[in-house]
């Protein structure tokens, strides 16, 4: 679980927007599944030993069909910032 102080400041290395964080996947089952989503720059993060890897060119970029899929599983799950 990553810190809530933290994901307070933590923010998209390119576009600079908010991040989702998924703490147990999009599934809600595992936390080794967690990784962070920039809905705006349709970049999703993976979360490494629980340690965000905000690097761009290590995201997986998603087309805009999964970016709001997952948007809605986030407001599903209560995720703040969903």
């Amino acid at each position: 679980m990553l810190d809530r102080e933290l994901l307070e400041v933590l923010v998209c290395p390119r576009s600079h927007a908010p991040l989702l964080y998924f703490p147990r996947g999009e599934a809600d089952r595992d936390e080794a599944d967690a990784f962070l989503l920039c809905p705006s720059a349709r970049l999703r993060y993976r979360i490494e030993h629980g340690v965000p890897v905000l690097l761009v060119d290590e995201a997986e970029e998603l087309v805009a069909a999964d970016v709001q899929r997952l948007v809605d599983r986030a407001k599903a799950l209560g995720i703040p910032g969903a």
